[in-house]
């Protein structure tokens, strides 16, 4: 069963209204914004990754599901599995200064011992109040599509992280990413449609075009790529495909109808328009989608 699957079977059950019929990465309910976040060692962060960087990743990606909806952090739900005493020790005092940097707070949570030897699974809920909230389906035909600062630097700081020789600026956005809270409040009251690039720029996308019922074009050549990535990747590697379609980024997806100016930095990558699907371009001319848009759970 694909992640696709699953949301599929969902939509069967009773949903709140401010579910959203499970097509955003958060809910609204009574005003406040809700959102939750898991990452499972071996899958979503190395295990030789440090635990102060996994805790401060673990509260980055959910603050950035409330970025996505222009939302200022409430608080935070912690669901932890205790098995090694000094990694606990370590995670906990990068928690302690990711939660800081973000004027964040606790507010509870669950605790669970874990076998020996299983995988760490760590789960976090946040809270977002005085958002906008623009939905991910709220595109419109004519709608040009945008996205925050540069992509890619994750995924190649992730093949520097499993040993690939490469610049420590790369490795830390894999490992450290900035959720774009400002960005995003100063971008949800204006747009028509907003999510974070977690899974890959075209994944996000594409389903950002499924759940707005509409079809979206992307220029490769318009991919914003930073000269970091640029100068590690090389020519054939710093192909904006392959940034497209690496995740991990929390950059802002958003967009707008044509003669809006972005209040933040933000680089226009492409268009939306009635019909259905993805449908990329370099230089104008089109290009086959790849086989893989971005990552996908399930399958």
């Amino acid at each position: 069963m694909t992640e696709s699957d699953l949301l599929s079977l969902l939509r069967t059950l009773p949903l709140h209204p401010g579910a959203r019929d499970l097509r955003d990465d958060a809910a609204v309910v009574a005003g406040l914004v809700l959102t939750t976040d898991t990452l499972i060692e071996g899958v979503h962060y190395l295990p030789i990754d440090p635990p102060e960087d996994v805790a401060w990743k673990l509260l980055a990606v959910n603050l950035s599901d409330l970025a996505a909806k222009g939302a200022e952090p409430e608080g935070v739900l912690l669901n932890y599995g205790l098995r090694d005493p000094d990694w606990d020790q370590t995670f906990f005092a990068g928690l302690r200064e990711a939660l800081t940097a973000h004027a964040c707070s606790l507010i509870g949570g669950d605790t669970v011992t874990l076998p020996p030897n299983a995988p760490r699974v760590l789960t976090l809920t946040a809270l977002g109040r005085n958002a906008s909230a623009p939905p991910r389906a709220g595109a419109r035909p004519g709608d040009l599509l945008w996205v925050t600062g540069t992509i890619g630097e994750a995924g190649a700081g992730l093949a520097i992280a499993r040993g690939e020789p490469g610049p420590p600026e790369l490795l830390r956005a894999y490992r450290r990413p900035t959720p774009r809270l400002a960005e995003g409040r100063l971008l949800a009251p204006h747009v028509h449609a907003m999510s974070d690039v977690s899974d890959g720029l075209l994944i996000d996308a594409a389903r950002m075009a499924e759940a707005s019922g509409l079809a979206v074009t992307i220029e490769l050549s318009a991919v914003p790529l930073s000269p970091a990535y640029r100068a590690h990747c090389g020519d054939t590697r710093g192909d904006p495909l392959a940034a497209a379609t690496a995740g991990d980024d929390y950059q802002l997806l958003f967009t707008a109808p044509p003669g809006f100016a972005p209040p933040v930095p933000a680089t226009q990558v492409g268009a939306f328009a009635p019909g259905t699907g993805l449908t990329l371009t370099r230089d104008g001319e089109p290009v086959p989608l790849p086989a893989r848009l971005g990552y996908e759970h399930g399958g």
